[in-house]
């Protein structure tokens, strides 16, 4: 198996073994939650962290995270050719108002990733290079109900022994639907980086506050621990100017980067019965 798959199964295990089941007052389903569940993988050496055990749209997070990087906010707007994921999030006006790429680019008056590109273009030792997503001022704690607030709320990018690691910081993930697509996602958006700055990729740290699976998962689970698959590690091989395309929105760049990972993809069987609870 590969090492994200060993990794997946060891924290859907600890979840299921240790986890405290409660009812959500929110979406009325039981969870079975741990808190404070991390894991740490170097993209260099044991491969790109794309789960297997089970089938994962790989066009899904590809698109979405060149969406993201465009800093765009409306799924009709690049994003809606390849998938309909965050359709579920829109207000009337067809806009995601917490679209994570747009509160990268501009929400908050800044341009957050365009200034860590130039930052660490400058300085590569520099340990400034944070992004944030969560808006204080009306995320959580009470404020605006909305469909969505944040759940990678901000990452950190270092430049470490001519490397470049990625730390994302998570307030609540779904294991099962959530996560895998998140953890591809992001691991794809620091090989964009790296490749922007002419390093090479090195570890993804993923740190979860709330790691819980819900009750209408629990058989999936099951069935995802005994799984074994015997799958060589992916090296993900980005086209040239990869971040420069995915600012403008390249169709032809999610063609290309996702039949890269196609190609070398091989999952078990789709779990069929999955849907997101909101």
């Amino acid at each position: 198996m590969t090492k994200f798959d060993t990794l997946y199964q060891d924290m859907l295990k600890r979840i299921m073994k240790e986890g405290v089941r409660e009812v959500n007052a929110r979406t009325k389903h039981e969870v079975c939650a741990v808190p404070g569940m991390h894991f740490s993988i170097d993209i260099e050496k044991d491969g790109f962290p794309l789960l297997t055990l089970r089938k994962i749209p790989v066009k899904m997070f590809v698109a979405e995270q060149i969406w993201f990087v465009s800093g765009a906010r409306k799924p009709a707007d690049f994003l809606r050719q390849f998938t309909k994921i965050w359709d579920a999030f829109t207000n009337p006006a067809d806009t995601v108002t917490v679209a994570y790429g747009y509160r990268w680019r501009k929400h908050f008056g800044r341009d957050q990733l365009g200034k860590l590109v130039q930052l660490l273009k400058k300085d590569p030792t520099s340990r400034h290079a944070v992004i944030v997503t969560w808006d204080p001022a009306s995320d959580g704690l009470g404020g605006a109900k909305r469909a969505n607030v944040p759940c990678p709320y901000t990452f950190t990018v270092n430049i470490i022994g001519g490397r470049l690691h990625l730390h994302n910081m998570v307030r609540s993930n779904d294991m099962v639907l959530g996560f895998p697509a998140d953890v591809a996602g992001f691991a794809l958006l620091q090989c964009m980086l790296a490749q922007k700055l002419g390093v090479k990729p090195g570890i993804y740290s993923h740190s979860i506050s709330n790691a819980h699976v819900y009750d209408n998962q629990y058989d999936a689970v099951k069935e995802m621990i005994k799984r074994k698959n015997t799958h060589k590690p992916i090296r993900v091989k980005l086209p040239k100017n990869t971040f420069d395309k995915a600012e403008k929105k390249d169709i032809k760049l999610a063609e290309q980067i996702a039949a890269n990972i196609s190609e070398q993809y091989q999952p078990m069987a789709a779990i069929g019965g999955l849907t997101i609870v909101l």
